[in-house]
């Protein structure tokens, strides 16, 4: 069984060993005319959501102010009420929004925007301290985000911010963060199945950083949902018909993803697990510092989620099943020089 919680690096808080990501329940918000949410919402259903992880023993919840424009830390501010004390809020701070028109307007990389950002989320979630503030904007230099590390510093001296860290897919900025941050606890990085992420998780163990994982489960993909006739609706930000999204394409989920969903099903569940629960057995199997953060809307799936806690990591030959399946996928493409198989490896930074 995997341990039930974790440190979150070296901040000695203690956490679940599997978060709740709140981007979906956040609702509608936009670019323009691009969506950035993942459409309409029930807030109800996404507050009973909530507590239900909470009951279940989740405790990290993992949000952005600009996350349906400020609507994403109100509604986890109004389903903590009451139980702010079982919980642990991580939010993220950088770009800014027009919450009355729920849109998103820019970047905001200035200390002075991080002292009055923090202040505003503090306000939104009904709470005096954020247990975890990242960064959100993944391509900031490094010269400038070392700049805010003395006004982050002293939000932790003032009690306001337990500890920080950065939601970046980049080495370098990860591995600043643990050279140069006193209070760092954490990066924030996709990796799943689909995609690894050996250099961050390197990363992590080298400066004793929680690996913060989004995307566990392919933003759906790995949960058996969509098949190659599925379509993403225009208000959800999968079904834009180009940008920056690598699992789904033209609204539709990308056929190389596809395929290699398909061809580690049968390992992920050989014990009897749901794919979802597979995905997130083999994320505890790679490492001991990950701690994914898959975003639930309903309580179904929440349920779904806690109990993967029970089944703990993949089993080892299991485990090593998905590999040897992975590796053949990879010489395959290899061979097919006109469609390559790999995407970039950059994954996009506009957005979490």
């Amino acid at each position: 069984m995997v341990e039930s919680t974790r440190m979150l690096g070296r901040s000695g808080i203690e956490v679940s060993a599997l978060g709740m990501g709140c981007w979906a329940i956040a609702g509608p918000w936009a670019e323009g005319r691009t969506p950035l949410g993942w459409g309409a919402v029930d807030d109800a259903e996404s507050v009973r959501a909530i507590r239900r992880a909470l009951d279940l023993g989740v405790t990290l919840f993992d949000t952005a102010d600009t996350y349906g424009a400020g609507h994403g830390e109100r509604l986890l501010g109004r389903a903590l009420a009451g139980r702010r004390d079982e919980a642990v809020i991580a939010t993220k701070w950088g770009y800014t929004f027009d919450e009355q028109a729920r849109q998103a307007t820019g970047t905001d990389a200035s200390p002075a925007y991080l002292r009055r950002a923090v202040r505003e989320s503090l306000r939104r979630l009904g709470t005096d301290r954020i247990d975890l503030y990242q960064l959100h904007l993944a391509d900031l230099s490094v010269p400038r985000a070392q700049a805010l590390i003395g006004t982050l510093e002293e939000l932790v001296t003032d009690g306001l911010v337990r500890a920080y860290g950065w939601s970046t897919d980049r080495a370098d900025r990860a591995t600043a963060l643990g050279q140069y941050a006193p209070h760092a606890a954490a990066v924030q990085h996709s990796l799943s199945v689909l995609r690894d992420a050996p250099d961050l998780l390197g990363i992590c163990e080298k400066y004793d950083l929680a690996s913060v994982n989004r995307g566990p489960l392919g933003m759906g993909l790995l949960t058996g949902k969509y098949h190659p006739a599925s379509t993403l609706p225009h208000d959800d930000i999968r079904g834009m018909t180009s940008g920056w999204l690598e699992w789904f394409r033209g609204g539709r989920p990308a056929p190389e993803w596809l395929r290699r969903v398909q061809a580690v099903r049968a390992a992920l569940t050989a014990d009897g697990r749901t794919l979802a629960q597979g995905a997130l057995g083999w994320i505890w199997a790679r490492s001991d510092r990950t701690i994914p953060i898959p975003g639930c809307r309903s309580v179904a799936q929440v349920e779904e989620n806690a109990a993967a806690l029970a089944l703990g990591p993949l089993a080892p030959d299991h485990f090593a099943e998905v590999e040897r399946q992975l590796a053949a996928l990879r010489r395959a493409a290899l061979l097919e020089a006109d469609r390559p198989y790999w995407p970039s490896p950059m994954l996009p930074t506009a957005r979490p």
